[in-house]
């Protein structure tokens, strides 16, 4: 029988580089996987990643923390095996209004990725602590746009309704690097060593072809190692993945070195927990909150050897 060929949905950003550099080095023959073919599957937005797993039209995915658990909240049908990556994003003002302070988004939108992100959680905590309302018709609105998209949507916006942004990289920077933003807060400050995307896997793959998975983890934490110790090389390597210039690329994995980091990929259940915590008692945004201990499978981030 032929080795499978496994599907892993992900978006073009510098949160998902470690899939993309383990297909780099097999494109370039420099790694090869046994027990499984990986066909990476870019696609626009959240939305389709998440429809796509509940569809069986992928096998996999890097997806965002909260997200995971509302599709495994539906579905029961997949497991976190692996962190994708911590910290990474970016919240970024309208360099067109005279931001000073928090106070000064009154009145404006602020686009996030996705509704169940910790980029949500994170811009309504940032408010709240100044007495800030978030939501519809509140201080702030928060409306959801693809990555992708953001930065022609800054662009765009001549009437300066939009406030800002937060997104991960290279979103961010590449709306610095047209003059339409300045960076505010890295999401890091906000929360250090915050999770945000998570590698799942859907249960009839672990089930028939653990070898695989588990091999996939294994490049992954090396990825992540390899990302943090040669930043201009992996910088080099994910171009062509990331459809993004190599300086643009290159600025976020070195300025400063920790904007996102890949090499602590051991998923931490306190960490989840604090993200449910918020997400189902502070904003309602998960439906309701999962049974952790049945979602995340540890085994093969211990095998790799993650940290």
């Amino acid at each position: 029988m032929g080795k499978p060929t496994i599907k892993v949905g992900h978006l073009k950003i510098t949160d998902h580089l470690v899939l993309g550099l383990t297909k780099n080095k097999i494109d370039k023959g420099e790694e090869k996987f046994n027990y499984s073919d990986l066909e990476t599957v870019p696609m626009m937005g959240w939305d389709y990643v998440g429809d796509a797993l509940k569809n069986n039209e992928l096998d996999a995915a890097f997806i965002l923390a909260p997200y995971s658990m509302e599709i495994f909240n539906e579905m029961k049908d997949i497991k976190l095996v692996l962190l994708g990556h911590k910290t990474g994003s970016v919240f970024i003002k309208n360099k067109r209004l005279n931001i000073q302070k928090l106070e000064d988004f009154k009145g404006k939108t602020i686009l996030i990725p996705f509704h169940l992100s910790v980029h949500m959680m994170l811009i309504h905590k940032l408010f709240s602590q100044k007495g800030m309302e978030v939501g519809p018709g509140k201080d702030v609105v928060l409306e959801v746009m693809a990555p992708a998209q953001i930065a022609e949507a800054m662009e765009w916006d001549e009437d300066g309704t939009l406030g800002g942004f937060m997104v991960a990289e290279p979103y961010g920077s590449q709306v610095v690097k047209s003059g339409y933003g300045e960076e505010l807060a890295l999401s890091k400050n906000l929360w250090p060593d915050h999770p945000c995307c998570v590698f799942v896997v859907k249960d009839h793959i672990i089930q028939k072809y653990p070898d695989a998975v588990q091999e996939m983890c294994n490049s992954f934490v090396k990825s992540g190692l390899f990302a943090k110790e040669n930043p201009v090389e992996a910088a080099k390597s994910l171009t062509d993945f990331l459809s993004q210039d190599y300086e643009l690329i290159k600025k976020v994995l070195t300025e400063p070195a920790d904007r996102v980091k890949t090499t602590e990929l051991m998923p931490q259940i306190k960490d989840l927990e604090i993200i449910q915590e918020y997400m189902t008692k502070k904003i309602s945004a998960l439906s309701s909150k999962v049974d952790l201990e049945k979602f995340v499978d540890f085994t093969f981030a211990k095998e790799a050897k993650a940290i």
